[in-house]
């Protein structure tokens, strides 16, 4: 008999139900995570032995995606999912940020986390149900853990928060947060928003904290209920013997050389020095003597960065002075450039000191719109943000092997951080990518990706709603004091305790993002590192406003988009039979044409005045004949008893032989022939859209009312057409049969 349990927790306005025993039992932990209809299935599995010849933890977390949670075979020649999605790939990098800071530091054993969808509504968001679904696999699993944590989404609707919105919600929320946290602090922060207050973030920050309390009870519980004894693991440290021999040669050396250089290279090159000296002291080798103690030189490695980090964390804490020289809250020297491509569309090149991205911006037309194909209801993408990471930034060498998770991380967060300041796509209809080649990097490149994208928009002759800056902020902290330091840069990235990016405009925040190798960090000190970010992004604009303060116009080299809108009813006649109709008009007039299902007509051409041209093309196309209106058109096909005009394309009427002229005619020859053109009006349109068209109104200079009136007397009956009087019933003198007037004068004389 299975052991199932199952238990719920309210998390805001919705239920969670968490439950085990039934899935997955050979793993070391495994759960279902449900919410509506969306179920998340998380497994949580260690080896049984540590990987050898490695420094770091190896945890890997996978999100996969499955289109049959949503009832969908996938699209491609093989018909199975493949690569991950970016969006899928974004989901395992936040699921696997709040869970590594709280596993052993010296545990070396592979702990692999694998997600995957089993149902989704559309509605529940996956990302903050598979930090959940993830925690409590650990939690209940024989991995060593000390969670659990929680995740959750706060959103601000209507001047309110919201925890977990729907998805159909969030398009009216100013504010997408999301967070995890344990019960004591938080741990991960990630966000985009319309431009709020700091005082916002932190209030929703709390507030969510607050909400995920009952969820962080309910992994408590199914631990105590169900949950394995943790294995024990062979713990990966250094000899004690190793640390105080080498740390009392390398302390005092290491200290005076981080007070003496400022520089990273003058700094990388003393450690050097002193490294290779002490390896020469104590490495084993094959001639080492026997007086002297030897040690394993990747201990002696470890034991004299370890106190490297030391020094540079004890001199920030004592001395209030970083690696560099700096203060807390200095950034360092500012430089920004745009124009350096001319045949890109914009380009922007932001330097903040040896940190330079160059960001390319390229507007495109609807049909360079990503298209989706994943589990969420968006199914394409009208902006894009693409952030490159090559080997020679750092002044290293690595195979290039595509895109790796973090580039595509640091592009999402970019990306996140400039749409709110876009224009809508009815003022803009242009799809807009942009590229950020990092040139140099020592801290901080994703922030220095948005101003650089900032610059690009702006040189691009984007009219954004205003430039975006970003800023890094750290923390070193020894548990009683802190300092959070404002433009960190890559030693103090990889020394510090939090790297904490924050983005946006003048008037508020548009993105966040946070990580912390610690096990929480408390309020007081997000509020400190939000107001010192506030200050530097102001003096980053200040430096963007200098370098460009307005949109520049479009690149000659960029496409012209015209944006129309005609009846929906009408876009088989721009489109034609077999796409012959669209086909001619971007032939004839060197344009691209979208035509959307809500009959938004997109037009693209380098030369405007074409545009403009195949524009008025496809007016003519969908103009709706109106009635009382004088158009010039073809006669398309004759009979005995009137003539067809085509006075649109595609539409034509019929004028009645008695509206031929005005006076009368015996044969529809005697006055037109196919292909002549003629002027009509229109008189009549019925409900089944047939139209009766009129020359002898034109003729005559009648207005709509005359010519109806006339017409409904010769509806009346053709054979009754005189009056007891002798004249007909437009009040005018009779004619004879020869198509004389009484006055003798042939009136075939005043054809037209």
């Amino acid at each position: 008999m299975k052991n199932i349990l199952s238990l719920s927790a309210p998390i805001g306005e919705h239920e969670i139900t968490i439950e085990t025993g039934r899935l997955a039992g050979l793993a070391g932990g495994a759960v279902t995570a449900r919410m509506g209809d969306t179920i998340v299935f998380a497994s949580a599995t260690m080896s049984a032995q540590p990987r050898a010849g490695i420094d770091f933890f190896p945890l890997s977390v996978d999100f996969e995606e499955r289109l049959y949670a949503v009832g969908r075979i996938p699209g491609g020649f093989f018909r199975r999912e493949g690569r991950p999605h970016e969006k899928m790939i974004l989901i395992s990098r936040l699921i696997d940020r709040p869970l590594r800071p709280l596993f052993p530091k010296d545990m070396r054993n592979d702990v692999q986390m694998i997600l995957s969808t089993h149902s989704v509504d559309q509605e529940h968001n996956l990302d903050v149900m598979g930090i959940v679904a993830a925690s409590a696999a650990l939690t209940i699993s024989d991995i060593p853990f000390q969670g659990p944590v929680a995740g959750v989404r706060v959103g601000y609707i209507d001047d309110q928060f919201v925890i977990n919105p729907l998805i159909s919600q969030m398009s009216s929320s100013k504010l997408d947060l999301r967070l995890a946290a344990t019960s004591e602090a938080l741990i991960m922060v990630e966000a985009g928003a319309s431009q709020v207050s700091e005082e916002l973030i932190i209030e929703a920050m709390k507030e969510g904290h607050r909400a995920m309390q009952p969820v962080i009870e309910l992994q408590n519980e199914l631990r105590a209920k169900i949950g394995k004894p943790k294995q024990e693991y062979p713990s990966i440290t250094v000899n004690e013997r190793i640390v105080e021999i080498v740390g009392n040669r390398v302390r005092e050396p290491l200290a005076k050389m981080v007070e003496e250089h400022q520089t990273r290279d003058g700094r990388n090159e003393a450690v050097q020095s002193l490294r290779d000296e002490v390896l020469a002291e104590y490495a084993d080798t094959e001639t080492q003597g026997t007086t002297k103690e030897s040690f394993n030189e990747a201990d002696i490695r470890k034991v004299i960065s370890s106190e490297l980090k030391s020094a540079i964390r004890k001199r920030i804490l004592d001395e209030g002075v970083r690696p560099d020289g700096r203060g807390y809250s200095d950034i360092r020297a500012l430089n920004a450039d745009t124009g350096l491509s001319p045949r890109a569309h914009g380009t922007g090149l932001f330097e903040r000191g040896q940190t330079q991205v160059l960001t390319f911006a390229t507007l495109g037309t609807a049909r360079d719109e990503q298209k989706l194909d994943n589990l969420y209801p968006e199914d394409s993408k009208r902006y894009m943000h693409h952030y490159n990471f090559p080997p020679y930034s750092t002044g290293e060498t690595w195979p290039l092997r595509g895109t790796k998770r973090r580039e595509v991380g640091h592009g999402a967060l970019a990306e996140t951080a400039l749409l709110p300041v876009l224009p809508s796509e009815s003022d803009f209809p242009y799809t807009i990518r942009l590229v950020s080649e990092v040139m140099s990097s020592n801290g901080s490149t994703s922030m220095a990706s948005v101003c650089g994208s900032t610059l690009a928009l702006l040189d691009a002759g984007v009219h954004i709603e205003a430039p975006v800056g970003g800023i890094a902020m750290g923390l070193v902290t020894d548990g009683e004091r802190h300092a959070v330091l404002t433009d960190i840069q890559g030693l103090e990235d990889h020394l510090g305790d939090m790297d904490f990016k924050v983005a946006g405009t003048r008037a508020g925040i548009t993105a966040l993002q946070m990580d912390i190798k610690i096990k929480g960090i408390p309020f007081n000190i997000l509020s400190k590192a939000l107001e010192q970010a506030l200050d530097a992004r102001l003096q980053i604009l200040d430096v963007i406003d200098g370098c460009i303060a307005e949109p520049n116009p479009l690149s000659p080299y960029a496409p012209r988009l015209l944006s129309i809108k005609i009846n929906p009813e009408k876009i088989g006649a721009v489109i034609g039979k077999g796409g012959s109709t669209i086909r001619s008009l971007q032939e004839d007039y060197d344009v691209v044409i979208d035509v959307q299902d809500d009959g938004t007509v997109v037009i693209a051409g380098v030369d405007g005045a074409k545009a403009e041209q195949a524009s008025e093309a496809i007016g003519k196309l969908t103009e709706d004949v109106v009635l009382g209106e004088i158009y010039t058109g073809k006669v398309v096909r004759t009979t005995d008893f009137g003539c067809f005009v085509e006075v649109l394309p595609g539409t034509d009427g019929m004028v009645h032989i008695s509206q031929l002229a005005d006076y009368h005619v015996e044969r529809v020859s005697d006055i037109v022939k196919l292909g002549d053109e003629i002027m009509v009006m229109v008189t009549a349109i019925d409900p089944a859209g047939k139209i009766r068209l009129s020359r002898q109104a034109v003729l005559e200079s009648w207005t709509l009312e005359e010519a109806q009136s006339r017409d409904r007397v010769r509806s009346g009956g053709r054979n009754n057409r005189r009056d007891r009087g002798g004249r007909d019933r437009s009040g005018r003198g009779g004619r004879d049969r020869g198509g004389r007037d009484r006055g003798g004068r042939d009136r075939r004389d005043r054809r037209r």
